[in-house]
C-alpha cells in the first residue's frame, strides 16, 4: 500500500495508472474509518484495478463552534484498516497542500444546499463541494464512492460532477448500521452509554414512520411531529430538524402520494448525528 502526501505526486500515480487502463476507484473520507468506510472500500475493491483512499479532516466545511478541533483522528489505525481493506493508494494531504496560503475559489449549488442539514451549516456544502472538486481533479477517479447516511451530500455531489462535466461515475452505497440498529459515525465515539442509549431513537422513528406509512398516514405534520415528541422524549436528544420531503430535489411537501425522503439531525447531548431513510408507499 502506498502513501502519498503531495497532490502532484497522486496525479502522476493517477495518470500512470490511467495509462495502463487501470480503472480506479475512490473513496474519499475524513478519516476515522469504520465499517461504513470498509464497505465503500469493499465496492470499489470489487468494480475497480486501484483503489485510492483520502484522509483529511476538511477545515472549510465546518462552521465556527462546530467540531473541527476536536474531530476524531487516528492515523495509525486507519492505515491498517486501509491495507486490510486492500487499498492501494492512501492520500493524506494537509491543508496547505489543498488550499495554499491565497486560495480563493470556491464552488456553490444554488438550490440543493438550500434545505435539510444546509440550513444550519450554511457554509458546509460549499466546502463539501469545493474539496471534493479539487480531490477528483488530483485523484482523476472514474468511480467515486459515498455513503447514503450523507444523503445531501450524495445529491450534491451528484448535481455537482453532472454539471461540471467530470467523467466519473458517482456511487451511492447504502447505510452501514450498528447491530443496535444506530447509523455508523466516526462522532458516533462522542457518545456516552446513556447517549447511544438516547440516539437509537433515530432509527426508532425512521422505522415506525414507515409503518405508519404502510398504515396509511401519510400527513407530513403529523409524522413529523410524532417523530419529534418521541426524540425529545429521550434524555438529552433536541431535534434539530426532521423532514419528509421529495427525495431528488429535497423540497418540502404536505402529503406523501409517492416515495419520499425522511432526514433528520438530532443532537444527543453536544454530539450531533444525522439518518435517513425512503419511505416507501407501497410494501411490495
Amino acid at each position: 500500500m502506498k502513501v502519498i502526501e503531495d497532490p502532484k505526486e497522486m496525479q502522476i500515480f493517477s495518470d500512470e495508472a490511467r495509462h495502463q487502463n487501470y480503472k480506479i476507484g475512490f473513496v474519499p473520507t475524513m478519516g476515522y474509518l469504520h465499517q461504513g468506510h470498509i464497505s465503500l472500500l469493499d465496492a470499489a475493491r470489487k468494480e475497480t484495478d486501484q483503489v485510492v483512499l483520502s484522509i483529511f479532516v476538511n477545515p472549510t466545511q465546518f462552521s465556527p463552534g462546530e467540531d473541527l478541533s476536536v474531530y476524531p483522528r487516528d492515523l495509525p489505525k486507519d492505515m491498517d484498516i486501509a491495507k486490510k481493506a486492500g487499498v492501494n493508494v492512501v492520500f493524506t494531504p494537509d491543508d496547505n497542500n489543498i488550499y495554499g496560503p491565497n486560495y480563493q475559489t470556491n464552488i456553490n449549488l444554488k438550490q440543493l444546499p438550500n434545505h435539510l442539514c444546509g440550513i444550519h451549516r450554511p457554509i458546509h456544502f460549499q466546502g463539501v463541494a469545493t474539496v471534493v472538486t479539487k480531490l477528483f481533479n488530483i485523484v482523476k477517479p472514474h468511480f467515486a464512492y459515498f455513503g447514503e447516511k450523507d444523503y445531501q451530500q450524495l445529491a450534491v455531489i451528484r448535481q455537482m460532477t453532472q454539471d461540471l462535466n467530470f467523467d466519473i461515475n458517482i456511487v451511492g452505497c447504502p447505510i452501514v448500521r450498528e447491530k443496535d440498529g444506530l447509523a455508523m459515525s466516526s462522532r458516533n465515539v462522542y457518545l456516552s452509554k446513556t447517549q447511544r442509549q438516547s440516539a437509537l431513537s433515530l432509527s426508532k422513528v425512521l422505522k415506525d414512520t414507515q409503518k405508519k406509512v404502510f398504515d396509511g398516514i401519510t400527513d407530513v405534520n403529523k409524522l413529523v411531529s410524532d417523530a419529534k415528541n418521541y426524540i425529545e422524549s429521550q434524555p438529552e436528544a433536541q431535534v434539530e430538524y426532521i423532514n419528509i420531503c421529495d427525495k431528488d430535489t429535497l423540497d418540502d411537501i404536505s402529503i406523501i402520494n409517492k416515495d419520499s425522503l425522511m432526514a433528520l439531525a438530532v443532537k444527543i447531548g453536544r454530539t450531533r448525528l444525522i439518518d435517513n431513510t425512503i419511505l416507501n408507499t407501497s410494501s411490495q
